[in-house]
């Protein structure tokens, strides 16, 4: 290695953006998550002044992480980190109903608590919704490093651009892909492997829509890919399994893929 490679090194290592480690931000959120939900932890709370404080605590760690990450001279973290927390027990709700979603949908699950503590597709919502509110104020970066340790953890990838209605219900979850413009109604289920993303476009294009709207009561069966800004898919449709999709469908609808399967005896078959 020469002068120039080790100039170069130290030119970055000197102009980095400062910003708290994926493990810190990673820490703040799960310790909100325990505290909401009890059922992830195995140190629980018995005072109403020790939930106050854990609060205050968690929104003084926000300005922290907040501060650390130095994105601007003038940001007023300590006014995102109130106004998060004043608007948290809404968030709280919404959590709440993806949670009913998954009871009333999934004929394994047994419990709340068995959701809460087990299912991928909860925990990753939960890291989305958190993320979806901080970006809505203007936070940089922690709501991406947010879904990405989501998406790490789970195989669910969920960019914190996308718009989500309540209820959401994913099931299995591993491969799910949810692109930055997608907007998803209430009462949606979602299984694995399916694709909710962009046609290929310019970069210039990236601050237009370029991911699909699912409408209300709409179920999106294993490995479905459904693309573009301009594709609805209308209420109460289902898609089947492995459909490539690209254009609208109206309200109501059955979307299949079909495929030839055969048989074959093979019981004569030479061994």
């Amino acid at each position: 290695m020469n002068e120039d490679f080790y100039r170069h090194i130290l030119e970055k290592q000197v102009n980095v953006q400062a910003v708290p480690s994926n493990q810190v931000i990673a820490d703040w959120v799960y310790n909100l998550l325990n505290l909401v939900f009890p059922e992830r932890s195995v140190s629980h709370q018995f005072s109403l002044n020790d939930i106050k404080e854990s609060f205050s605590n968690l929104e003084k760690e926000l300005v922290q992480l907040l501060n650390a990450t130095k994105a601007c001279s003038d940001c007023n973290n300590e006014l995102v980190a109130e106004t998060f927390f004043k608007e948290f027990p809404a968030l709280y709700d919404k959590m709440n109903t993806d949670i009913s979603a998954i009871l009333n949908g999934d004929p394994a699950a047994k419990s709340e608590f068995e959701i809460i503590r087990t299912y991928p597709g909860f925990l990753a919502i939960s890291f989305y919704r958190i993320a979806h509110a901080l970006l809505k104020l203007d936070v940089p970066l922690i709501p991406r490093i947010l879904t990405e340790l989501a998406h790490s953890k789970t195989g669910i990838d969920i960019h914190p651009g996308a718009v989500i209605g309540e209820y959401l219900y994913i099931d299995h979850g591993t491969g799910i892909v949810i692109g930055e413009t997608t907007i998803i109604g209430k009462h949606v289920k979602i299984y694995q492997g399916v694709t909710l993303g962009g046609l290929s476009v310019e970069k210039l294009f990236a601050n237009t829509k370029r991911h699909p709207t699912i409408e209300d009561h709409v179920v999106l069966y294993a490995g479905a890919t459904i693309l573009g800004g301009d594709t609805v898919v209308g209420h109460s449709c289902i898609i089947g399994g492995n459909v490539w999709l690209t254009k609208s469908v109206p309200p109501n609808s059955t979307v299949y893929h079909q495929s030839t399967v055969k048989v074959i005896d093979t019981k004569d078959r030479i061994q």
